[in-house]
């Protein structure tokens, strides 16, 4: 079973994307206090996606 042919790893190979992008505004040095804020957030969703994708596979996630 390859990574693209579960659905399940899709949602959490675009949820890793997204929530990798989303740390791209709070790294520079004079971010706002939106982006520190939006970090947690990229956080969240960046480790939602790994889950996805870790536990989309058959047998016992690692």
């Amino acid at each position: 079973m390859g990574l693209l042919s579960s659905k399940k790893a899709l949602v959490g190979l675009v949820l890793m994307v997204v929530g990798t992008l989303a740390f791209l505004p709070g790294l520079s040095a004079g971010a706002e206090a939106l982006s520190v804020y939006g970090l947690a957030v990229a956080a969240v969703v960046l480790t939602a996606g790994t889950y996805l994708v870790g536990t989309s596979g058959d047998g016992r996630p690692v």
